[in-house]
């Protein structure tokens, strides 16, 4: 590729804080609270204008992983943090109440607006400064190897912002990326989890809709074999909102020319998979008025952006693995639970693999050592792009898992600060003390909370 010499530039130092988190999403939003909540200056720096990440760029709607089935019994696993949004949000008439999928797990429907909304009045109380529409764009980095500075581009113009710690809460990895820390992309042969368009439609019949989910399965099939439809993926997720006029839809599967699923951190994939999310979504629209109930639905919103799940995962200190999520593995370095089982989106479909039910507690431990690095002192990498296999990242990417990764996060970075120690020499039984103050389930029995 031919290359052009830039001029060298003097960027304005914006701000010095004590932690910067890159990224507004569960994990992110969790990082900034908890950080802020020991007495940290803090600052969120955020692409679009307004906090959710995946749950509400990507039009998600849906927190999955805050329950998990425990010997049959479902219950809410991941508190903390997670709890303060959920009554704000619920506050404001946004929150369903937890539904069963699969038969087997919750998982619970949100507005999107009122999710906006409560993650603002959530760190605007924790005292957290948020940068809205600032795109990182690098780091410059101290003569000990610990980065020193996050650069970003504004509507103001490029700026820095120095900080002691920093957080990484991106979901493609893109500070620890920069800083060289070791990735994987996928299964190392290509391969990684496809990613979707979310849509939502308005002008359902609730009525004459009924429990439309349980037979619309069977009526793609029909569909497709009288030769009207093509599907890009057999298993759909289709419910009601808080409104049951409005439903949310996610069937769309996006691909390369090569039919490998689209690449979330390559700027021509990433804009061929928008166009393509919006075809397929006019094909299922269509297919969906056929349906008793939804004859006069129309698309009231299309996600702002594709919804990734798998880019880059870092090489932690630990890898979690699909035995760990499938065996309910314990870690002594506990920071909380995942109840998600691995959700594998293959071409053309999606595989859900579970832990025995009811035989099992159904969670598996998260370990500290998933979030830090070998190499830098003052980095932590919390949600999808955390030291995770690629099969475990299925399971663990999900809000549920976020959560509690970017609340351990902050309170590990606070910890780091007051001890003036290194990412890797936070105590763990002081983190998990810490955690615990805050209402985290850190999974020692299987005591949670029902809902």
């Amino acid at each position: 590729m031919l290359q052009v010499d830039e001029p060298a530039r003097k960027t304005p130092l914006y701000d010095e804080v004590d932690v910067v988190v890159l990224g507004g999403g569960p994990a992110g939003i969790a990082a900034a609270a908890s950080a802020a909540s020991f007495g940290c200056k803090v600052i969120v720096v955020e692409r679009y204008g307004f906090l959710g990440g995946m749950g509400t760029a990507a039009g998600v709607t849906n927190f999955c992983g805050l329950h998990a089935n425990v010997h049959g019994d479902i219950k809410q696993v991941v508190h903390g943090v997670a709890d303060d949004l959920l009554a704000r949000i619920d506050h404001l008439g946004g929150l369903n109440a937890p539904h069963l999928v699969f038969g087997k797990i919750h998982a619970q429907a949100y507005d999107t607006a009122a999710y906006k909304i409560a993650a603002d009045q959530l760190l605007g109380a924790a005292g957290v400064q948020i940068l809205f529409h600032c795109l990182a764009v690098g780091i410059t980095t101290n003569s000990n190897a610990s980065i020193d500075c996050l650069l970003l581009e504004t509507r103001s113009g490029r700026i820095a912002i120095r900080a002691r710690r920093f957080i990484d809460c991106s979901g493609d990895g893109d500070l620890a990326a920069w800083s060289g820390v070791p990735f994987e992309l996928g299964d190392g042969m290509g391969n990684m989890l496809y990613p979707s368009t979310m849509f939502r439609i308005n002008g359902v019949d609730a009525g004459r809709a009924g429990r439309a989910w349980e037979t619309i399965p069977a009526r793609m099939l029909e569909a497709e074999r009288a030769g009207r439809y093509a599907f890009p993926r057999k298993t759909p997720i289709i419910r009601p909102q808080k409104n049951p006029s409005e439903w949310r839809v996610n069937l769309t599967q996006l691909a390369n020319p090569k039919g490998l699923a689209m690449n979330g951190v390559d700027m021509k994939e990433l804009s061929d998979a928008e166009i393509q999310g919006r075809e397929q979504i006019a094909q299922v629209a269509g297919f969906l008025r056929e349906i008793p109930g939804f004859e006069a639905s129309y698309i009231v919103d299309i996600a702002p952006q594709v919804g990734i799940r798998e880019t880059r995962r870092i090489m932690g200190q630990y890898q979690l693995t699909e035995a760990d999520v499938l065996g309910c593995a314990d870690f002594a370095d506990t920071i909380g639970v995942n109840g998600w089982p691995l959700e594998l989106h293959h071409k053309g479909d999606v595989e859900f693999r579970w832990p025995p039910i009811p035989e099992s507690r159904g969670f598996n431990h998260l370990p500290y050592r998933m979030l830090v690095t070998a190499s830098l002192a003052n980095l932590w990498v919390a949600g999808r792009c955390a030291s995770m296999t690629h099969e475990a990242q299925s399971a663990a990417r999900v809000s549920g898992a976020c959560f509690v990764m970017g609340e351990a996060a902050g309170c590990a970075a606070a910890l780091s600060l007051a001890s003036d120690c290194a990412a890797s020499d936070v105590i763990a039984a002081e983190l998990q003390s810490r955690l615990e103050q805050r209402g985290v389930f850190l999974g020692w029995h299987a005591s949670c909370k029902p809902i």
